[in-house]
């Protein structure tokens, strides 16, 4: 199908964007446009105003700013996926970006362009929350940071304004710890049925600290703060892990769909959690 019309702007900066789209309550923003192109041709989406953040080169890169990694709203999966301080001081994030759609997505796509986007089924957001990483958003009134647990707020929907920009993530640092992304699809490159990220810090044969998230079990990223509470201090083996990953699915509430009922996403919980922390605990 053919896209409706629409008014096309390409800033350069963000003060730029901003005033677009103050200017234009009915504006998208277009970043790497692997969810928005599609929506386009489908007539799912049919704004009088697409704004192309692409030339905005301050929003791309990587960099160390002491206890956290900041990285650029606009920087594509695949930089972010083999970018050395990433590996080093966020692994997770780093796994959890390979598995993100095929390589041309990789290229094409950016790491704040998912997140905005905000799908319960997306691999990013499930690491976003499990490592506490902090959003920071451009608009008017200057720039404010938004804790990723609070940046999710529904499906498709997140703490951005309609006049507002995602600029960065920033992402405490976790050096030294191991990390496992797990996820479950009925075919290669599909949406995730349930997915799990785990980063663990072993000390002396037990873990001593341990960050859990899940994907698509709810309408936002779930943190499994069950499974992290009985996860610390037990010795890293099977059956320790087996026990606490038992707990998984508290709180949560997946759907049903053609893809599976609710009961078996909670059973899925469970197993990808226990492989997803054995295997962090394995190479921490």
């Amino acid at each position: 199908m053919i896209p409706a019309a629409f008014e096309y702007f390409a800033p350069t900066t963000v003060d730029e964007a901003l005033g677009l789209l103050r200017e234009h309550a009915d504006a998208k923003v277009l970043a790497g446009g692997q969810s928005l192109m599609p929506a386009l041709r489908l007539r799912l989406a049919a704004p009088e105003t697409i704004v192309d953040i692409g030339k905005i080169d301050d929003l791309r890169g990587v960099r160390d700013d002491g206890d956290a990694l900041v990285i650029g709203a606009m920087t594509p999966h695949s930089t972010v996926q083999t970018d050395p301080l990433v590996a080093e001081h966020a692994q997770l994030i780093s796994l959890a970006t390979a598995t993100v759609g095929d390589p041309q997505i990789r290229h094409r796509g950016t790491f704040g362009g998912s997140l905005a986007h905000a799908d319960p089924a997306a691999d990013l957001p499930v690491v976003a929350v499990a490592l506490d990483a902090s959003f920071v958003i451009a608009g008017a009134g200057g720039r404010r940071t938004v804790p990723a647990a609070d940046f999710f707020e529904g499906i498709f929907s997140t703490a951005l304004g309609d006049d507002e920009l995602l600029v960065e993530v920033r992402v405490p640092k976790y050096t030294g710890w191991g990390a496992h992304y797990e996820k479950f699809s009925r075919v290669a490159q599909a949406w995730s049925i349930v997915s799990v990220g785990a980063a663990v810090r072993v000390d002396g044969g037990a873990i001593a600290e341990a960050r859990v998230g899940l994907g698509n079990m709810g309408p936002t990223p779930v943190r499994a703060t069950a499974v992290e509470a009985a996860l610390v201090g037990q010795p890293a083996t099977a059956d320790a892990v087996r026990e606490a990953a038992a707990r998984a699915a508290d709180g949560t509430s997946p759907v049903t769909d053609l893809n599976g009922d609710a009961d078996y996403r909670r059973h899925l919980a469970t197993v990808l959690t226990r492989r997803a922390v054995l295997a962090a605990a394995g190479t921490a």
